[in-house]
């Protein structure tokens, strides 16, 4: 198919569509007229047939016009007007009186058993006519027959005329519609070239360009509101790429420009045993930071750029929250912190152990890490109106009111200079919201400066098993 624009492509849809419905209904409307005109025609002939039957005398030798004044009629007598034709003829065939008009000429005879229509075409002198064949009897004797026909001349012109009009309105009608609907089509699109024209100049640097909605809430309104939609989904995506760059790149700027510095004064002169083991030693750590970070920033990013095939199965929070403590006895240790473990009852939910693994873990090592020592952290599971809600309270440092909405942003770190001890990344909470939004796992936080932090996850309710 030639490549056609949008519009005049569904024109020329239309205008097939619109050709076989207005050839069907043309045809419908030839065939009823000829169906009319033959159907008054054969009329004609049938009130011919019983006026006749009225005026013959019938006899078992015969029949015969009883008034041969009524082949003076103007039908019976001219071509000119409505001429019927009429003929008498034996059970032979052979004519014995017929119309005057019929002059020299003869209809045709067909023999009775040839099963014959009651009312057929035929030819007169070139002449089309409409005929019909009736038998005469008498006592249930076949003593002849009378054949009676009719001009079709007349009839043959009408629907000549009639054809010829339908065709040439045929291809007319046509073209008239396909500018039409050519034009409403085009009026119809309008907001679709505009949506063209707006997309057009939306670049990476020009994101926040969004396609006007049309007054009418069609197909199109939808389509111009999902597009500025995935633009408004790109643009916060595009940004956050932005913010997540800068930030790893400085992230990791700082450690690597700390090990090549203490590495450079190592090397500016001879050093003790002693002093170029802490050197390196304090590498080493440095290096373990970087490969946090680095595993942090793919965790995050694997999870901010695809979403996970969750694998939901039956988990045992009790016994998660069990294992995460046991996994930090060491800084537990350390601290001389004490766990305090609240457990209603053994809760279960259906999710990712893995994810709520991470998640928990990531909440764990954020209270220890800003807890004081010697403090309690205090884990509670429980069910509040059929919502499974597990806490994690330290008696730690706490969040301030302007930092609790940033605390989620990626390597944002609440009074981090105030606290140079305490060391991180501020990926953590950044991998537990989104993994959170992944589980449908709502998160909420409480904390009072200097007194303590408070995380709530409220799992699904129809989560719980």
């Amino acid at each position: 198919m030639p490549s056609f624009s949008y519009r005049n492509r569904i024109a020329f849809y239309y205008i097939i569509t619109t050709a076989l419905l207005i050839s069907a209904v043309f045809t419908v409307i030839y065939i009823s007229v000829k169906e009319s005109v033959y159907r008054d025609i054969e009329n004609n002939i049938a009130l011919e047939k019983t006026k006749l039957f009225d005026e013959i005398s019938i006899s078992d030798e015969g029949f015969i016009l009883m008034d041969q004044d009524e082949w003076k009629e103007k039908e019976h007598n001219t071509l000119d007007v409505n001429p019927i034709f009429i003929q008498f003829t034996n059970t032979e065939g052979k004519m014995f009186d017929k119309s005057p008009n019929l002059k020299k000429s003869q209809l045709i005879f067909h023999k009775s058993e040839e099963g014959l229509p009651l009312y057929f075409d035929a030819k007169l002198n070139q002449i089309s006519i409409r005929q019909s064949q009736i038998d005469v009897t008498y006592k249930e004797k076949m003593v002849g027959y009378l054949i009676i026909a009719m001009s079709l001349e007349d009839a043959n012109l009408v629907l000549r005329n009639l054809r010829y009009t339908l065709l040439l309105a045929f291809p007319l009608v046509l073209g008239i519609l396909f500018l039409v609907a050519r034009f409403i089509v085009g009026r119809s699109i309008e907001p679709v070239k505009t949506i063209i024209e707006t997309s057009n100049k939306i670049t990476k640097d020009n994101l926040n360009t969004r396609i006007s909605l049309p007054e009418n809430k069609d197909e199109l309104y939808e389509l111009s509101d999902t597009i500025n939609n995935l633009l408004n989904r790109i643009e916060n995506a595009i940004e956050r790429e932005k913010q997540f760059t800068s930030d790893a790149s400085h992230e990791l700027r700082t450690p690597l420009a700390i090990i090549k510095g203490t590495l450079e004064v190592l090397i500016r002169k001879p050093r003790e045993k002693q002093e170029y083991e802490d050197k390196i030693n304090f590498c080493i750590r440095e290096v373990d930071r970087v490969n946090k970070l680095v595993d942090e920033l793919l965790l995050l990013a694997r999870f901010e750029n695809e979403k996970q095939n969750i694998k939901s199965e039956s988990v045992l929070l009790n016994a998660l929250l069990l294992d995460t403590s046991a996994r930090f006895s060491e800084k537990i240790k350390d601290k001389q912190c004490t766990i305090i473990n609240l457990f209603d009852d053994e809760i279960y939910i259906q999710s990712d152990y893995n994810l709520v693994s991470i998640i928990l873990s990531n909440i764990f090592s954020n209270a220890l890490k800003y807890s004081k020592e010697n403090s309690n952290v205090t884990v509670k599971l429980y069910n509040e109106n059929n919502i499974v809600k597990c806490s994690i309270t330290d008696e730690g440092i706490g969040i301030s009111e302007e930092d609790k909405d940033k605390i989620f942003n990626a390597f944002f770190r609440s009074e981090s200079l105030n606290h140079p001890d305490i060391k991180g990344t501020g990926l953590g909470l950044s991998i537990v919201k989104r993994l959170c939004e992944l589980l449908s796992i709502t998160i909420n936080i409480e904390s009072q400066l200097n007194k303590g932090t408070t995380i709530v996850l409220s799992f699904p309710e129809e989560e719980i098993k």
